[in-house]
């Protein structure tokens, strides 16, 4: 999810390295992903939903939350995986940011067309849309710029997923989404940064090593 920056002050000079790492990969895999075609994110997307749908966690999941794509920034799209949980009887639920206290909450939608369009490109749930307090989420789908096999993502640079996901680890599953190429040795780990348990690509499903 877009977002500005959060104002990281790294502290020491390893951090200060770590930090420029993290604003080359972010910079690089955008230029990836702007430059692939829309067809190809499309059928990526596809396969990533295919693989996403079948893990056991999310067949027994009774609630779901995910993102809605920025089309134009060539995100995963994960909308066919909306319908999926609802048919399978599970409820679904968005993040939405307040810009004031930079703060992200997921809210449970059930009718996507309710959702407003965000000037960012996204769509986030209405202001009346119920929250999702701790314990009502089984599975957390997160997007990512990169992610590394340890489950170490870098996003926008707002943090706003590094600071929600501790209020679900109790009882949710977190994965991240990306496209294959996303999938970095290393993805440099700064303070706050929060490592997901799963990592899928349209090429491969890896537990968090």
């Amino acid at each position: 999810m877009p977002s500005p920056h959060h104002g990281f002050i790294p502290a020491s000079s390893e951090d200060v390295l770590r930090h420029r790492v993290k604003i080359e990969l972010r910079k690089r895999m955008r230029g990836l992903r702007k430059a692939l075609p829309a067809s190809a994110c499309a059928h990526r997307s596809e396969r990533i939903v295919v693989r996403l749908s079948d893990m056991e966690f999310m067949v027994r999941a009774s609630s779901v939350a995910l993102f809605w794509p920025i089309e134009e920034r060539h995100e995963v799209d994960l909308r066919p995986l909306d319908a999926i949980v609802r048919n399978r009887g599970g409820r679904v639920a968005y993040p939405v940011i307040d810009p004031d206290i930079a703060v992200m909450e997921f809210r449970f939608v059930e009718d996507v067309g309710s959702m407003q369009t965000h000037s960012f490109g996204h769509r986030e749930p209405a202001a009346h849309s119920a929250k999702a307090a701790p314990g009502q989420i089984d599975v957390i789908v997160v997007p990512a710029l990169a992610v590394d096999p340890r489950g170490y993502r870098i996003g926008y640079g707002g943090g706003y997923y590094d600071r929600a996901l501790p209020l679900h680890a109790a009882t949710a599953t977190t994965v991240a989404v990306a496209f294959d190429f996303q999938l970095v040795a290393e993805a440099p780990e700064t303070e706050g940064d929060v490592a997901v348990q799963w990592i899928v690509t349209d090429a491969r499903t890896l537990e968090r090593a």
